[in-house]
């Protein structure tokens, strides 16, 4: 086949997706992602990296699962020449490598024979990250000093099938994809090409997802036990290894519940994830403008200069704050309070240090901590930039200390509109996370008491009381008061027993 010259138009971009764990895409395919009009994706790419591509690309599934076609290879292949034809930025997200078991090349080839422009984006296969995640290396100085990587999808009695013979002359370690359909058939002719009954075998089944299981056995008992696709099985000496790190995280194979507001669940699932717990995000709530569109937070910045303080309760306080800013030079000689670490941190972002963080983040430290307001013949003022709904127990406390108050609506938060499927997979986790009075009753708004699982974890003392008030039992109740210390707190909390 003559090569197709390079044209100055939108490539279709195969982008390995690696093999399971969100974190092991590239800087490249996280890139095109977030430039992507159509994203067509298999079922081994993460949920989680479709959320790169931007709210509105078009996301196509055409993944293959035992016993389900959703599209023909052959109709995959014209979907991306279509696309591709018809201008579109197009990214083919793969699970693993687009040129390892993955039919990229047969992607490629189409495109290239319809004159359609495609770039590569190589990803981490699976036949290496898998066995790295359970423990086990693929190759060990000494004792295995090679590796073949195997298809275990063609028929091992069928002609012109794998040599499975030459595979097991070869020697040090076997990794080989797809097999569990075919593992008795393939480990039968492994042990009559001489390979010993007892050589170690391990199957991984959803490496790198926090469903991750694996089984360790031998070359003659694998078979012995229940297998399940996706797996990648593991022959030699060093899959009777455990240098096991993935699966002994505190939080593995906990299903957790995020409910906050989907801009803000970043480093509260992130935290989660690499605690190893599989998060599901499910926003009870959702940051809206005030009632009056910022007009008043507008005027009270633009008159910021008469006020000793600005106090802030939240990060979003802060966020739609400096929003309303033209220049931070505006604060000069106005002190500012933040009621914790993490709204301090978002001032911090601003290039602005708080003056006054209280020792326990809640509205009642805040208040023994502030300083009394100037004597006579002046008044202190006080500028409040909070959400629509909140406790008064701050603004009044300041007033019956002295000090003028005004409290200015900075943002309000709705019950968001559930989605279905999470509803449900939120009925059968083994913890949720409340971050606020608000997502608490929200989250009962719009999932029910029904929905609630069984380890209820509440960032402080206010959410909590939120919610044992709606009926809910509170089990974690972190100490700190800081996604931090929620995290750390519900760990504690479920870590296996030592």
């Amino acid at each position: 086949m003559v090569p197709v010259p390079y044209a100055a138009t939108v490539p279709v971009y195969l982008v390995g997706a690696g093999p399971g764990d969100p974190g092991l895409l590239t800087l490249r395919g996280a890139e095109l992602l977030a430039r992507a009009d159509v994203v067509v994706h298999d079922r081994l790419s993460a949920a989680e990296l479709l959320e790169l591509a931007p709210p509105g690309a078009e996301r196509v599934d055409v993944g293959k699962a035992p016993g389900r076609l959703t599209m023909s290879q052959a109709d995959i292949c014209a979907l991306l020449v279509e696309r591709g034809k018809a201008g579109q930025f197009v990214v083919r997200l793969k699970g693993g490598d687009p040129y390892v078991f993955a039919r990229g090349g047969e992607e490629a080839t189409a495109l290239a024979e319809a004159g359609v422009d495609f770039e590569v984006v190589p990803g981490i296969s699976s036949a290496l990250a898998v066995p790295a995640y359970a423990g086990i290396p693929v190759t060990m100085r000494y004792s295995s000093t090679s590796f073949t990587v195997v298809t275990g999808h063609e028929d091992p009695a069928s002609e012109g099938s794998v040599d499975w013979e030459a595979a097991a002359r070869v020697g040090g370690t076997l990794v080989i994809l797809m097999a569990v359909a075919r593992w008795p058939a393939i480990s039968a002719r492994l042990l009559g090409a001489g390979l010993p009954p007892d050589t170690p075998a391990a199957a991984v089944q959803w490496g790198t997802r926090p469903e991750q299981r694996t089984t360790r056995a031998t070359l003659a008992t694998l078979g012995d036990h229940v297998l399940t696709s996706p797996s990648v099985i593991v022959v030699g000496q060093v899959a009777g290894l455990d240098l096991g790190w993935f699966e002994r995280r505190p939080l593995f194979g906990r299903r957790v519940v995020v409910t906050r507001a989907r801009e803000q669940a970043s480093e509260l699932s992130t935290r989660l994830r690499l605690l190893g717990a599989d998060v599901i995000e499910l926003p009870s709530i959702r940051v809206t403008d005030p009632a009056d569109g910022g007009a008043g937070l507008r005027a009270a910045v633009a008159d910021v200069a008469r006020y000793d303080w600005v106090v802030f309760t939240s990060v979003n306080g802060v966020e739609r704050f400096f929003d309303a800013v033209p220049d931070a030079r505006v604060l000069g000689g106005v002190a500012v309070a933040a009621i914790g670490p993490g709204t301090a941190d978002a001032l911090a972002s601003y290039r602005v240090v708080a003056d006054l963080v209280p020792e326990r983040f809640v509205a009642e430290s805040l208040l023994d901590a502030f300083p009394a307001p100037p004597g006579p013949p002046r008044r202190g003022r006080v500028l409040l930039a909070r959400a629509a709904v909140a406790r008064d127990v701050l603004p009044d406390g300041l007033r019956a200390a002295g000090w003028r108050v005004d409290v200015v609506e900075a943002y309000r938060t709705e019950a968001a509109e559930p989605d279905l499927a999470a509803l449900d997979a939120a009925a059968d986790a083994d913890a949720i996370t409340f971050t606020s009075s608000s997502t608490v009753t929200n989250y009962l708004t719009v999932a029910g008491i029904d929905r609630v699982p069984p380890v209820v974890a509440c960032i402080g003392p206010v959410t909590a009381a939120t919610a044992r008030a709606r009926g809910l039992t509170v089990a974690v109740e972190a100490e700190v008061h800081t996604i931090a210390g929620l995290v750390d707190a519900l760990a504690d909390h479920l870590a296996p027993a030592s």
